[in-house]
């Protein structure tokens, strides 16, 4: 029987990915880590014994605690969060649950380094289109929530990498980028090990999108065009960023429970 303060993996499936997952935060001992490093979509560590010090830090902020089998660590932590004023849950059957259910786990070797405020940075070319938008949008929403991104002019991508310990993706040469006829959305699902079915059906839109090949995907041409209008309307890329996530979580939901719906307008019955 469930618990009053436990939340399922399916529930919590249907969660993740959207602007309003919770907050997950991962309680696993450094053993258990060990034995399966990767982490469910948009999950932080922090250590059990010091998630009083997150009380700040998560104010308002629905919680799930995760552990490895979803006993006496998370449901202890649930509780220490909700003594302290926190909407907090354990996920049932922990991390384990959640692989052996099959859904997806991002590998730690994947994940970038993180700053001192516990971010990862990410820096590309500035005036972002298709994939430097819908990249961003699958970090935050499925590995890192605080991500922080650079946009600057092409020619400095690189140095700015060096000098300010930031990841670059896509552009030339870069381990996040293109590969073959692949876009850096593609590279990005494959190396997170987020290919789930919803994510591959986006995916192929923003490659129609973004190579310029809408035979892939009719919907192609409207990410096109609504990509396009916002490079117009925002002259600040990280503004245009913040307005491309609401694009993209439309597309996402879309690709995950509405790409087999239709419209038109309804036939109008006339009495005589």
């Amino acid at each position: 029987m469930p618990s009053l303060n436990s939340i399922s993996v399916s529930q919590l499936a249907r969660l993740v990915g959207t602007p309003d997952a919770p907050a997950i935060l991962d309680v696993r001992i450094d053993e258990d880590f060990i034995e399966d490093p990767a982490f469910i979509p948009s999950s932080f560590r922090y250590p059990f014994q010091s998630v009083e010090d997150l009380a700040g830090r998560l104010q308002g902020r629905r919680v799930v605690v995760a552990c490895w089998k979803g006993l006496k660590l998370s449901e202890g932590v649930a509780a220490v969060l909700r003594s302290n004023g926190i909407e907090a849950e354990f996920l049932e059957g922990g991390c384990t649950g959640w692989r052996d259910a099959g859904q997806p786990m991002v590998p730690e070797a994947r994940v970038p380094g993180r700053n001192s405020e516990g971010q990862t940075v990410w820096v590309t070319r500035h005036r972002p289109k298709i994939d430097r938008i819908a990249c961003p949008w699958l970090i935050r929403r499925f590995v890192d929530p605080t991500a922080r991104f650079l946009f600057v002019s092409p020619a400095q991508v690189a140095a700015v990498a060096d000098r300010f310990g930031a990841t670059p993706f896509d552009v030339e040469d870069a381990f996040w980028s293109h590969r073959g006829d692949r876009c850096s959305f593609d590279t990005m699902l494959e190396e997170f090990q987020l290919q789930t079915e919803p994510l591959l059906r986006l995916a192929t839109i923003v490659r129609a999108a973004d190579t310029n090949r809408h035979d892939l995907a009719p919907e192609a041409a409207g990410l096109l065009a609504a990509s396009l209008g916002l490079s117009r309307m925002y002259k600040d890329d990280l503004r245009q960023l913040e307005a491309g996530m609401g694009l993209y979580d439309a597309f996402y939901r879309w690709a995950r429970d509405a790409s087999d719906e239709g419209h038109d307008w309804p036939t109008v019955s006339r009495k005589g």
